[in-house]
């Protein structure tokens, strides 16, 4: 395994995100020359951390799949947007612009976000080839755009049902017009990437509406979409197993552990 730390520094912004890779080594016995999809991870933190039950152990389970994956401990407040985003568009930059070196196919980069990392890979989603984003990080839009997204009890929206911590954190008290620009339901257009997205209906933190809102206007806009709605569960499961289990013990949902599967499947089935 080729497990590498590395610092990602944007212009206009004094904060350093930090990519950790988890890369198959290739193989002359066993697979020379494979290209694989690599899963660049972001966890979720309402944007004020990174958690660690959202990073390594769900890297280390799409490792188990086959995939490569990376995990981004992107910047949190008091940095504010678009800080993060441009550090997750330069990590997007960096897997495909090394993918012969790192085996990875290219065109199979997915970006994957759980609560407000789901916000941040919905956000690189929508926000992909917006002309201030490619402009500022002086590259092509087509370097940065995800060719899929896996959102994991995501937040979305900045409306009713919106997680108020996490725009607080994002925007540092910026007006209403930014926070609207922030509301994703309202960004998603026909260049949105395929999505797969899961939540629990009893996510009392980030509420069920904000994935429904998204899943809604990726299907408005003809964007394939995977989403599954678990009955059971809190809200921060991560893997929902005991890679993510807390020191309390909490965090364990045996029937949402099978989302990771069920993702995996979709990557092999939907990222030609």
């Amino acid at each position: 395994m080729l497990h590498e730390r590395m610092e990602i520094k944007v212009p206009d912004a004094s904060d350093t995100a930090v990519l950790y890779t988890y890369l198959w080594s290739n193989s002359e016995e066993l697979y020379n020359g494979l290209t694989r999809p690599v899963i660049l991870i972001c966890p979720g933190g309402a944007y004020a951390m990174t958690s660690d039950r959202e990073a390594e152990g769900i890297a280390l389970k799409f490792m188990a799949m086959g995939f490569h994956a990376a995990v981004l401990r992107y910047s949190v407040a008091p940095a504010v947007y678009p800080t993060a985003l441009l550090q997750a568009a330069a990590a997007v930059q960096i897997l495909r612009e090394r993918a012969k070196e790192w085996y990875i196919d290219p065109d199979k980069i997915i970006v994957q976000g759980s609560s407000a990392g789901g916000h941040l890979a919905a956000s690189l989603g929508v926000f992909w080839k917006k002309k201030e984003l490619w402009k500022l990080l002086g590259t092509d839009a087509w370097l940065t755009k995800p060719n899929g997204l896996i959102l994991s009890y995501p937040v979305i929206t900045s409306g009713v049902y919106g997680h108020r911590e996490s725009f607080r954190n994002l925007l540092g008290g910026s007006g209403n017009e930014l926070e609207r620009e922030m509301s994703l339901e309202l960004q998603v257009d026909r260049d949105t990437p395929k999505t797969f997205i899961w939540h629990t209906f009893e996510d009392q933190t980030v509420p069920v509406e904000n994935s429904l809102l998204f899943v809604e206007a990726l299907r408005r806009n003809g964007i394939p979409t995977e989403f599954h709605l678990f009955p059971r569960g809190i809200h921060g499961l991560g893997t929902a197993g005991r890679l993510s289990m807390s020191m309390d013990g909490r965090g364990i949902q045996k029937e949402c552990e099978i989302w990771m599967q069920l993702a995996g499947a979709w990557v092999d089935t939907m990222i030609p």
